[in-house]
């Protein structure tokens, strides 16, 4: 599944990059632009733009309102629309800055380009080959697993809503 996120959705294309979803992200072209990379590359225009989302919506482009107020809500409700898989597997995962897929290198590839401490406390490591951006688990992830926790907890609770009623 392929998204375009438009220029209010910028945290929102990291996270969902990181679960793997192949996500472009533009914050600086205007509305037709959107439209029409939506429809020539057969992308799933994500936007909070109630007008954006129904231009896009009038000219056959598969678009998407996005409601959440925060990045919880907002995976939740993408995560539950679209069948998502919440959770970070690294053999998937996209780099969160530019959309390429991230790959694993080994530890001593990337000795001169991390902190001292990082390569004394981590042994696995994924490379961004198109940037360059270097990723490890770090003491971030535990933020990251739990707000992806919240999210997965919360798009349950809206699956369960929606089957009552």
């Amino acid at each position: 599944m392929k998204f375009l996120a438009d220029g209010m959705l910028g945290k929102l294309t990291r996270w969902l990059r990181m679960i793997g979803c192949d996500v472009k992200y533009f914050n600086d072209l205007n509305d037709e632009e959107l439209i029409n990379i939506s429809i020539r590359e057969d992308r799933i225009l994500l936007t909070r733009d109630i007008e954006l989302f129904r231009r896009a919506m009038s000219k056959g482009a598969a678009a998407f309102f996005v409601e959440g107020l925060d990045e919880v809500e907002k995976l939740a409700e993408i995560g539950k629309h679209f069948n998502l898989n919440l959770e970070i597997k690294v053999e998937n995962s996209r780099c969160p800055k530019c959309n390429a897929r991230i790959r694993p290198v080994s530890k001593d590839d990337v000795e001169e380009r991390i902190p001292p401490a990082t390569f004394r406390l981590y042994d696995d490591f994924w490379e961004c080959p198109n940037c360059g951006q270097i990723y490890w688990q770090g003491s971030h992830w535990r933020r990251i697993n739990h707000t992806l926790l919240e999210a997965r907890k919360k798009m349950e609770a809206l699956k369960k809503n929606e089957a009552n009623d």
